[in-house]
């Protein structure tokens, strides 16, 4: 049996497909580079590895299909291709109510597998920016989700105590990442039906 969660004292938010609802939108990116690079991606497995950085995709797809591509630079032409559709990008209210909820009361940060340049304007855009005290992003930790890293590195800029923290996520790598780091869980999946 599990024990009641601790009442949090920091909350710590994924951004893509939590806070904002980018997810069709990154898939309408990817579309076009896996076609320009003739790589196999289904969108099932697009969605299962939500939280994992662009350039770790592309170099497991390259590997696995045995195919030689510059993963980083593939992963930048995919960035490139997502940014004209940002302006379509827009919040999950029921998860941003969260956050605005409990802006001033106790700290707030973001925790994504994202590029920091990129979150920032997705979190400019739907105007939450100013919520958040921390916004980490797959390059400030070595191992990316589901390792714990990424939320252990939110905690720490938010000085939590990892126990103490609440995490949202809308992937099960994501939420496998939260236990990890041994905080409470929320499956925003449940919140946005």
């Amino acid at each position: 049996m599990n024990p009641q969660p601790l009442e949090p004292r920091a909350l710590i938010f994924d951004c893509d497909g939590t806070l904002a609802n980018t997810m069709p939108l990154h898939w309408h990116a990817w579309q076009m580079v896996t076609r320009r690079y003739d790589l196999h991606f289904p969108e099932d497995r697009f969605y299962a590895l939500g939280g994992v950085p662009s350039r770790d995709i592309l170099k497991m797809l390259a590997e696995e299909q045995g195919r030689s591509l510059d993963h980083i630079a593939v992963a930048h032409e995919k960035e490139d291709l997502y940014l004209p559709l940002m302006a379509q990008i827009e919040p999950i209210r029921a998860v941003v109510e969260i956050a605005q909820a409990n802006f001033g009361k106790i700290p707030l940060a973001v925790a994504s597998g994202g590029t920091q340049k990129i979150i920032c304007e997705v979190l400019e855009q739907i105007k939450i920016r100013q919520l958040f005290a921390a916004v980490v992003t797959s390059e400030m930790v070595k191992h990316q989700k589901p390792a714990p890293d990424i939320f252990l590195e939110a905690a720490r800029r938010l000085g939590a105590e990892p126990k103490y923290c609440r995490a949202y996520e809308d992937t099960d790598l994501g939420l496998e990442a939260i236990r990890a780091a041994g905080m409470d869980a929320v499956d925003v999946r449940t919140l946005r039906g």
